[in-house]
C-alpha cells in the first residue's frame, strides 16, 4: 500500500528527457506559479507542488489535494494530504510561492476554501515545517496580485503582498478578507505578532486605495521597493516606491509614486502585461510589455528609468495612501516617459531582461508560444530579433520568466501545463566567424582555438572575438584620407570586442597585384585599427583592388577593398555617385566625392538625395497569387499603375530586420513579373515596389501558408500512352505550380481545375517496363513527393461491340478486356465512323474477364453500324462490331422480369414485419456488445501501467562469431555454417591452403580487388544476391586486416558517389544494390559490435522482453499468430472473445515411479490452447530456475486434475468442436479448467499418453484444417452457439495498440537514446570516422545542401545497421523471433527511422494507425537526432593512426574465428566464372604485368586441384 502511491506520484511527475536543446517538464494539470532559487526550480500546479533540479529533472513532488476537517480559517481546521482517497474535499490553490533562501525554507500561501499558508524545507518540500489557516495574498484563485520578499537580507524580512481589488472590494469568496491593497506579513515566529502576521509596532500598517487596482510585478533593489500596477478605471500604469525601513510603519509611510506614459510627448495610458528590471547600477532601468489598446494583440516593449525620486513628499500619492485622513484633491503623480527603445510586436506576453557585456538582452514571450531574443546596444539601438523557441501550438507564455542561476545560459518559460528550459542563444548554429559576428548576439564569441561559435566561458584560452559594445553593419570598415602634405592613408577599423590573448596578436597585411602598397613609414597596427600610408599617393584611374589580411590571435579575417582616387569618382548620377563614393571609403562634399577627412562623414546625405528624385509614385492594385507556401513562388504578377520605374519588389516580414528583394522583368508599366522568395515563417508580409532612388511604395500583402501535400491519387493508374486525367487530393493544392513524374522529371505538367483540396492534370506517357512512379508537386524551386504512387499499365484492349435497336435509337455494348486501369465511363468518347453519330455513355458492367461499356445513339436512321471510333486520352481506336444472336431471347427475358418482381414483392411484404422485429432485437444486442467493447477498451487504456519486469536474468548474447555470420549471411545458412566451421588439418586441405594463400595475396592488391568488383557488378546476370554474397565473402577473407578492408570500402564508396552524383545524390546508400553497400553493413557491424554489446544490448533485450511479456497478457491466436496486445494494426486480434486469467498449480513427474515435484504457479489464459499452455509452463520453469526443463515441448503432455483423477489435455480430441470441415483447437475453457487448478506435466517417453498425438503444426495444411480464436468463414447454426457470432469491430479494439505502446514506451525510449547517445560526449570511433568521410566526400563533390549529408549519414548508420538490429534481435541474442514480436519490432523500427527523416509527417484521417502511434513522439526524437548529429560533427576528428590502431585491435580480438579458406574458395568460383571479364577490366584500368601474372598463377594453382570438391 505504501509502494503504489509512491509509484503513482513518481509517474505523475515524470519529466521529458529532451534537456539538451529543448528541455521541458510537463505537469498533468495547469501550472499556477513557478519560482527559482539557487539550483532548484519549484512549480505549483493545480494539484501538486514539484521540486526540480535546475535542468528540470524531478527531485520531489507533494500533493496539494486532501481532506479539510473543522471550520473555515479556525484554530481547529486541519488539512490532511491524500491523493488517493475518494473522500477528498479540498485542494490547496497556491497564489504565492517564495523561496526564502537565507532561511532555508519555501513559503507557499493560497486558498483552501479560505486562506492557508505553509512553510516547507527548501531542499525537501515533502517536509512541512509549519502550517496555518491565515490569509496571505489574495483569496481569489485567479487574481492579478503579487507577493515577494522585502528586506530579505536584514534581520526583519517581510512578505509584501499586493492584492487585486475591484470597486466593491469584493474578494469573490465567502471568506471574510481583512487584507488591504498592500500588506506586510512576518516571515518568522520571532517577529512581533508571530509568523504571517501583519501587526506592526502599534497596529496594522497597510497601503490602501479607493477603487480597482490590478498588480503586475514587484521587487526590491537595495533599500527601495518597487510595485507596478494597472488602474483600469483610468487606463493608467502606476509605480509605487517604498523605502525598506526598520519597521513596517516607517516602510509603508515612505510611499511615493509615479505614473508611466507610453509616449514621450503627450500623456498616453495603457495596460502593463509583464515587467523585468534590468540588472546593473544607477540609473535603475526597467522594461515592460504594454498593451496599447487594452487587448492582447497590439503590444509594445518599452524601456524606462525608474530611479526613485525621494524629493517627492512621502504619502502624498493621489491613488494610494497609508494614512488616508488627509485631503488629496488636485494632486497628480510624477510622469515617467520611455527611453529611446520602443519595440512593437503583436501578442507579446512576457519579458525578461539581462545584461551581457555592454548590451541589454530581452527575452520576450508571446501569446502563440514563441520565445524571442532582442539585443540592444549601449545607445539603445536594437539588433534583429531572433526566435529561440517555437511551440507546436498557440500556447500563451506566462508573464514571468526566470534565468537559470546555475549556468546563466538558459531561460525558464512556463506554458499552460509545461515548463521549458530554453538556451539563451543558438551560437552553435553559426559555422564561421562572419556568421557568428553577423548574428549580433552578445552571448556568442568566435573561439579561435576551437574554430567554433560558442559562449565566452566555453573558450578556455581567451582567444576569442565578439561584437563591439555598439552595433555596426560591418565587421571591418575602411576610410581613405589625404592629409595636408598630400599623403594618402588607408585606415582599417575592426568593430570587435576581443579576449586578452587577442589584443597583443593583432596584425594587418596588405597586398595588391600591381605594386607594393604600404610604405615603411606606416605605423604599427594597434587594436582595433591599423593604418597603411600608401607608398604612391597618386592612385590610378581604375583604382586598386586590395586584399587585407587581419589576424586576431589564431583567427584570420580577409577583406577585399577597392581603392580609388576620391575626387576622380564622377560621371554618374548624383544619387548613384553618392552611394558609390561611400562604398570605396570616400566621403561626400556638396555635390562631389572627396577624401574621407574632407566631407560630411554621414551616408544619410545619400538618402536625402535619393528622396529628391522625381519618379512617378507607383501604386499596387493586386499580386497574383496572393497566397503562397513558405517555399515561395516563381513568376508572380504584380499589377498596378506607374510601375515603369520599378526595379525591385521588396518583401518585409514582421520578424525580419533585413527585407528580401526580388528583381522584376516583363515590366509593362501596369504589370510586372517577379519571384516571391521563400520564408522561414508563416504569416502575412508587406510588399512594396522599389524605385531607383531606393524608396518603396505601395501597400500590398502576401500570405505565406503551409506547403502543399498530396495524400491520394485518383485514379491510381494510367495507360502507358499517357494523357489520362488524374486527380490529386490533399491540402493547399492551389499553391502548386506544376506536377512531375519520377520517370520524366524534365517534363512539367500544368495542373487544371485547381482547388485547395484537389487538382487535375494529364499523366505523361511511359515506356514499357515502368510500373510504380512517384508523383511530385512543383512548388517554386522545390519538388514535394506525394505519399502514394501511380502505376502504369498497357493501354486498354477493346474487343468488339454489339448493337440493339431501342425505339428510334440504338444501344451499343462495347466489350473490353478486363485490366487494372479501372476506366470510368466519362473517360471514353464514342461515336460511329459512319455518319459521326455520338454515342452517349450510360453504364459500365464487369463480368469475369470482360468489361462492358453501354452507350446509346439517339434518333439514328441506321439500324446497324459496322465500326465505332473510341477516344481515350489522346489515342483513337477503330472497333469492328458483331451481330447479336440472342436478341430475341433477351427480349423474352426482359418480359419475364416484371413478373418475377411482382412475386418477390409479395413474398417480401409477407415477411417484412417478422424480419423488422428480429432485426430490432439484434440491433439492440449489437449496440450493447459494442458499448461494452468500447468501455472495456477505454478502461484498459486508462489502467494500463508499465509494470513489466525489467529483471530478466542473464542476457543470452551470441558470441561475436555467430553474431557476425548472421549479419554477413542472413539468407544462406549453409554458407554461414561453412564460414564459422573449424578448419581441418588433413593433407588435402593443406594443398588447398597453398592455393588460397596465393589468392589471399592477390586480394591484397587494391587495384585488382576494386577492378574485380566493378567487373562483376557490370554483368547483368550478377544479381543483388550475388553482390551481397561477394561483399560478405570479402569481409570474411579480409577480416584479419580490417585496415585494408576499410581502404577498399572507401575506394568503392567514392566510385559509387561519383556514379550517383549527377542523378539523385539523396538516394546514395538507401538500398543494398551494390557490393560496397553490403560491405558497409558488414563493416559497421564489426566496428560497432562492442558498442552494441556494452551499451545498447541490454536496452534492446529489455525492450524485446517487455514486448513478449505484454503480448502474453492477452490472447494469441495459435493458427494466425495474431495477438490482442500488439503494436501492429495488421496483427491485431480484434476478433478475440472474452477470456479470464488463470493461475495453475503445475506438478512435474519425477522419475518413472509417479513421484511429483513441488508445485509451480503458472499464469495462463482461459482461451489458451493446450500447446500454448505447455509453452507457458516451460517458460515459467526457465524463468523460475534459470535453466530449461530437461524435456522438450514436443515430448511432454499435460493432464488436468478433476475430482481426484487426471484428465489428458490434447490439442484435438473427440470432443473438439467442428465447424464445417474445420476443427477448433481445444482450450482451457473447452476443458472447463478453473482458476488454481492442478496440472501435471508428464514425459511421453516415461509416461506415454493413451492416445499419442504429435504436433498438429507439422501438418502442411494446419491453417486450413484447424482454427483457434478466429472463426472460420463458414455458415453454422447460430442457435448452437449464439455468443460465437457476435459482431466484432476492428476499430473498437484499436485502443489495445495504444495500451501496448504505453506499456513498452519507456523501454523504447531508453533503447533509442542508448543508440543516439554518446558516451563521454564521444561517438563510437567508426561512426565519427565514417561521418567525417562523408563530409569530405560532399566537399569534394561540391555538395552544399545539408539535407544531402543528413540523408547520407542516415542511410549509412541507422538504416543500414541499427534497423537491421532492431528488426532482428535473433542476430544478437540466442532467441527465437515470433511473428507477434516481428510485427511490433517493425512498427518500432519505422518510428526509429521517422526520427531521422527531414520531412514533416502530414497526419490525417488516411494516415496508417501504425504511424499515428508514435506521431507525437517523433518531433521530440527528431530534435534529439539533430543534437546527436551536431555533437558528432563538433567532436574532434579521429586521426588516421588512432583509427588504424582501433581496427587492428578489432582484428586481433577475433582472430581465427572464421574459416578464411572457405571464403577464398567461394571467391575463386566468381573469379573462375567471370575470368575473362575481370581480365578485361584490369587491362582497362592499366593493371601492371605483375598483377596479371599473379592472377594466372592463382588460376593455374586452383585448376591443378583436380580432386578438390568445392562443395
Amino acid at each position: 500500500m505504501i509502494l503504489l502511491p509512491f509509484l503513482l506520484s513518481t509517474l505523475w511527475g515524470e519529466p521529458s528527457w529532451c534537456l539538451e536543446e529543448d528541455g521541458g517538464f510537463t505537469t498533468d494539470t495547469h501550472i499556477r506559479h513557478f519560482a527559482v532559487a539557487t539550483n532548484t526550480v519549484y512549480i505549483a500546479a493545480e494539484d501538486r507542488l514539484y521540486q526540480l533540479n535546475h535542468d528540470l529533472t524531478l527531485v520531489q513532488n507533494l500533493t496539494l489535494r486532501g481532506i479539510l476537517t473543522g471550520g473555515r480559517q479556525t484554530n481547529d481546521a486541519q488539512f490532511y494530504r491524500d491523493s488517493e482517497t475518494k473522500e477528498l474535499n479540498a485542494s490547496f490553490s497556491v497564489n504565492i510561492l517564495l523561496p526564502f533562501v537565507i532561511n532555508g525554507t519555501l513559503i507557499s500561501c493560497g486558498v483552501i476554501e479560505c486562506g492557508y499558508c505553509e512553510v516547507l524545507e527548501l531542499n525537501n518540500i515533502s517536509n512541512v515545517l509549519y502550517s496555518e489557516h491565515i490569509q496571505v495574498g489574495s483569496l481569489l484563485r485567479n487574481s492579478s496580485s503579487v507577493g515577494f520578499l522585502v528586506n530579505e537580507k536584514e534581520t526583519n524580512p517581510y512578505i509584501l503582498a499586493a492584492l487585486q481589488q475591484d470597486e466593491t472590494k469584493s474578494t469573490g469568496s465567502s471568506c471574510s478578507s481583512v487584507a488591504e491593497e498592500v500588506n506586510l506579513h512576518n516571515t518568522k515566529q520571532s517577529q512581533r505578532g508571530f509568523i504571517f502576521s501583519t501587526v506592526g509596532e502599534h497596529n496594522t500598517h497597510v497601503i490602501k486605495r479607493e477603487g480597482s487596482v490590478q498588480f503586475v510585478d514587484g521587487f526590491q533593489i537595495n533599500s527601495i521597493i518597487y510595485i507596478f500596477s494597472n488602474l483600469p478605471s483610468s487606463n493608467t500604469v502606476r509605480l509605487i516606491w517604498l523605502e525598506g525601513k526598520a519597521t513596517k510603519k516607517q516602510t509603508v509611510e515612505s510611499l511615493r509614486g509615479a505614473r508611466l506614459s507610453l509616449s514621450n510627448n503627450t500623456w498616453k495610458g495603457g495596460r502593463l502585461l509583464s515587467s523585468s528590471v534590468i540588472p546593473g547600477g544607477a540609473p535603475v532601468l526597467w522594461s515592460g510589455v504594454f498593451s496599447v489598446d487594452g487587448g492582447q494583440t497590439n503590444t509594445e516593449l518599452l524601456l524606462f528609468d525608474i530611479s526613485p525620486d525621494l524629493s517627492i513628499k512621502a504619502d502624498e500619492d493621489p491613488d494610494f495612501c497609508s494614512v488616508c485622513n488627509t485631503m488629496k484633491s488636485g494632486k497628480s503623480a510624477k510622469t515617467l516617459t520611455p527611453k529611446m527603445l520602443r519595440f512593437r510586436q503583436k501578442h507579446m506576453t512576457s519579458v525578461l531582461a539581462v545584461r551581457e557585456k555592454a548590451w541589454i538582452v530581452f527575452f520576450i514571450g508571446t501569446g502563440d508560444g514563441q520565445l524571442m531574443k532582442l539585443s540592444v546596444d549601449q545607445h539603445y539601438r536594437s539588433s534583429c530579433p531572433t526566435v529561440l523557441y517555437r511551440a507546436d501550438d498557440d500556447r500563451r507564455v506566462f508573464p514571468k520568466m526566470h534565468l537559470d542561476p546555475v549556468d546563466l545560459k538558459h531561460v525558464y518559460m512556463a506554458f499552460q501545463n509545461q515548463l521549458k528550459r530554453v538556451a539563451v542563444s543558438k551560437c552553435g548554429t553559426y559555422t564561421d566567424v562572419q556568421a557568428c559576428w553577423s548574428a549580433q548576439d552578445p552571448h556568442c564569441v568566435w573561439c579561435g582555438s576551437s574554430k567554433s561559435c560558442t559562449f565566452e566561458d566555453d573558450c578556455t584560452d581567451s582567444d576569442w572575438l565578439s561584437i563591439p559594445d555598439d552595433s555596426h553593419q560591418k565587421m571591418v570598415t575602411y576610410k581613405v584620407v589625404k592629409d595636408s602634405t598630400g599623403q594618402v592613408m588607408l585606415h582599417i577599423h575592426t568593430h570587435l570586442t576581443v579576449g586578452q590573448n587577442v589584443q597583443d596578436k593583432f596584425t594587418c597585411n596588405f597586398s595588391t597585384s600591381s605594386t607594393e602598397l604600404c610604405s615603411r613609414e606606416s605605423p604599427p597596427p594597434k587594436f582595433p585599427q591599423c593604418t597603411c600610408i600608401l607608398s604612391n599617393s597618386s592612385l590610378p584611374a581604375e583604382g586598386w583592388h586590395v586584399t587585407v589580411w587581419i589576424r586576431l590571435g589564431t583567427t584570420e579575417l580577409r577583406e577585399q577593398l577597392r581603392l580609388s582616387n576620391c575626387p576622380d569618382i564622377r560621371r554618374l548620377p548624383a544619387y548613384v555617385l553618392c552611394r558609390a563614393c561611400f562604398r570605396v571609403g570616400c566621403d561626400w562634399s556638396g555635390d562631389s566625392c572627396t577624401w574621407a577627412n574632407q566631407g560630411v562623414g554621414d551616408e544619410s546625405v545619400c538618402q536625402k538625395m535619393e528622396s529628391m528624385m522625381n519618379f512617378p509614385r507607383p501604386e499596387i492594385s493586386s499580386i497574383t497569387p496572393g497566397n503562397v507556401s513558405f517555399y515561395g513562388r516563381n513568376h508572380a504578377v504584380l499589377s498596378g499603375s506607374n510601375l515603369s520605374d520599378v526595379i525591385r519588389v521588396r518583401i518585409q516580414g514582421d520578424m525580419e530586420c533585413i527585407p528580401q528583394e526580388s528583381p522584376v522583368w516583363n515590366n509593362t508599366g501596369v504589370s510586372l513579373t517577379f519571384h516571391i522568395p521563400s520564408a522561414e515563417n508563416k504569416g502575412v508580409v508587406k510588399v512594396c515596389a522599389v524605385l531607383p532612388d531606393g524608396s518603396c511604395h505601395g501597400n500590398a500583402t502576401i500570405t505565406y501558408q503551409s506547403s502543399p501535400s498530396c495524400t491520394d491519387i485518383t485514379p491510381s493508374s494510367s495507360w502507358i500512352s499517357g494523357k489520362r486525367n488524374i486527380t490529386l487530393m490533399g491540402s493547399h493544392l492551389e499553391l502548386v505550380e506544376g506536377v512531375l513524374h519520377s520517370h520524366r522529371l524534365q517534363e512539367v505538367m500544368l495542373p487544371r481545375n485547381i482547388h485547395s483540396q484537389n487538382l487535375t492534370y494529364d499523366a505523361p506517357a511511359a515506356e514499357k517496363g515502368i510500373s510504380a512512379v512517384t508523383v511530385f508537386l512543383k512548388v517554386a524551386n522545390e519538388s514535394l513527393a506525394c505519399s502514394k504512387t501511380i502505376s502504369y499499365h498497357p493501354d486498354p484492349e477493346f474487343i468488339s461491340f454489339t448493337s440493339t435497336v431501342t425505339g428510334d435509337g440504338l444501344r451499343i455494348t462495347i466489350q473490353k478486356k478486363a485490366d487494372e486501369l479501372a476506366i470510368r465511363e466519362a473517360e471514353l468518347s464514342v461515336c460511329t465512323v459512319q455518319g459521326e453519330h455520338p454515342c452517349v455513355m450510360k453504364d459500365k458492367e464487369t463480368s469475369n474477364e470482360t468489361d462492358f461499356f453501354i452507350c446509346e445513339i439517339e434518333k439514328t436512321p441506321f439500324p446497324k453500324f459496322q465500326q465505332l471510333r473510341i477516344n481515350y486520352g489522346h489515342r483513337r481506336v477503330i472497333l469492328n462490331g458483331r451481330n447479336s444472336i440472342l436478341q430475341y431471347l433477351m427480349l423474352l427475358v426482359l418480359l419475364l422480369i416484371p413478373c418475377i418482381c411482382v412475386v418477390v414483392v409479395i413474398i417480401y411484404r409477407s415477411q417484412q414485419k417478422k424480419l423488422t422485429a428480429t432485426m430490432n432485437r439484434r440491433m439492440e444486442d449489437l449496440e450493447l456488445d459494442i458499448r461494452n467493447d468500447i468501455r472495456q477498451g477505454f478502461v484498459d487504456l486508462q489502467t494500463e501501467k508499465a509494470d513489466l519486469m525489467e529483471n530478466v536474468g542473464a542476457i543470452p548474447f551470441l558470441d561475436y562469431k555467430h553474431f557476425a555470420s548472421r549479419i554477413f549471411f542472413p539468407e544462406d545458412d549453409s554458407l554461414m555454417r561453412l564460414c564459422i566451421k573449424d578448419m581441418g588439418q588433413d593433407v588435402v586441405k593443406v594443398h588447398l591452403d597453398d592455393c588460397c594463400q596465393g589468392l589471399s595475396r592477390l586480394l591484397q592488391d587494391q587495384l585488382f580487388l576494386t577492378s574485380m568488383v566493378h567487373a562483376l557488378e557490370e554483368q547483368k546476370r550478377f544479381t543483388i544476391k550475388d553482390k551481397c554474397a561477394l561483399a560478405s565473402l570479402l569481409t570474411v577473407a579480409l577480416h584479419h586486416n580490417l585496415s585494408y578492408l576499410t581502404e577498399v570500402m572507401e575506394a568503392l564508396l567514392k566510385a559509387l558517389t561519383q556514379q550517383n552524383s549527377n542523378t539523385q545524390p539523396k538516394l546514395l546508400l538507401r538500398r543494398t544494390e551494390s557490393t560496397v553497400e553490403k560491405l558497409l553493413t558488414n563493416w559497421m557491424s564489426i566496428c560497432l559490435y562492442g558498442f552494441l554489446r556494452e551499451t545498447v544490448g541490454q536496452h534492446l533485450f529489455l525492450m524485446v522482453s517487455a514486448i513478449t511479456q505484454q503480448t502474453a497478457k492477452g490472447p494469441v491466436d495459435c493458427v494466425t499468430e495474431k495477438a490482442l496486445y500488439t503494436l501492429s494494426e495488421d496483427w491485431l486480434l480484434w476478433q478475440a472473445h472474452d477470456f479470464r486469467c488463470l493461475r495453475l498449480k503445475v506438478l512435474f513427474a519425477v522419475g518413472s515411479d509417479g513421484e511429483l515435484s513441488e508445485p509451480l504457479e503458472v499464469s495462463a489464459l482461459s482461451c489458451d490452447s493446450v500447446e500454448q499452455v505447455k509453452e507457458k509452463i516451460l517458460n515459467t520453469f526457465k524463468a523460475k530456475f534459470g535453466f530449461p526443463y530437461n524435456t522438450p515441448l514436443r515430448e511432454i503432455h499435460i493432464e488436468y486434475e478433476r475430482e481426484g483423477s487426471f484428465i489428458p489435455l490434447e490439442e484435438v480430441d473427440a470432443s473438439s468442436e467442428v465447424i464445417g470441415e474445420v476443427t477448433m483447437l481445444n482450450t482451457l475453457t473447452h476443458y472447463k479448467v478453473p482458476d488454481r487448478a492442478t496440472v501435471k506435466v508428464l514425459s511421453r517417453k516415461t509416461h506415454p499418453p493413451l492416445s499419442p498425438q504429435g504436433s498438429l503444426k507439422d501438418d502442411e495444411n494446419f491453417s486450413g484444417k484447424y482454427f483457434h480464436l478466429i472463426d472460420p468463414d463458414v455458415d453454422e447454426d447460430q442457435r448452437k452457439n449464439p455468443g460465437r457470432k457476435k459482431l466484432k469491430l476492428k476499430e473498437v479494439h484499436l485502443t489495445k495498440l495504444l495500451s501496448t505502446k504505453v506499456a513498452v514506451h519507456s523501454f523504447v525510449e531508453n533503447l533509442f537514446r542508448s543508440i543516439w547517445g554518446t558516451t563521454n560526449c564521444r561517438a563510437p570511433h567508426a561512426v565519427k570516422y565514417f561521418f567525417d568521410l562523408l563530409d569530405a566526400q560532399a566537399d569534394c563533390m561540391k555538395i552544399s545542401d545539408p539535407d544531402v549529408l543528413h540523408i547520407w549519414k542516415t542511410n549509412s548508420l541507422p538504416l543500414r545497421f541499427w534497423i537491421n538490429i532492431l528488426k532482428n534481435p535473433q542476430f544478437v541474442f540466442d532467441m527465437q523471433k515470433t511473428p507477434q514480436l516481428d510485427s511490433c519490432l517493425t512498427v518500432i523500427a519505422q518510428a526509429f527511422m521517422d526520427s531521422f527523416s527531414l520531412s514533416e509527417t502530414q497526419l490525417g484521417k488516411h494516415t496508417p494507425i501504425n504511424k499515428l502511434l508514435y506521431a507525437k513522439d517523433i518531433p521530440k526524437f527528431k530534435q534529439e537526432v539533430k543534437a546527436y548529429y551536431k555533437q558528432i560533427r563538433d567532436q574532434p576528428s579521429i586521426t588516421d593512426s588512432e583509427f588504424r590502431e582501433f581496427l587492428q585491435e578489432e582484428s586481433k580480438k577475433h582472430e581465427n574465428e572464421f574459416n578464411e579458406a572457405v571464403a577464398l574458395r567461394e571467391l575463386y568460383k566468381y573469379i573462375q566464372c567471370y575470368f575473362t571479364e575481370i581480365k578485361e577490366k584490369l587491362n582497362q584500368n592499366g593493371a601492371p604485368l605483375e598483377t596479371m601474372e599473379q592472377l594466372y598463377h592463382v588460376k593455374n594453382s586452383f585448376d591443378r586441384l583436380k580432386s578438390c570438391s568445392w562443395d
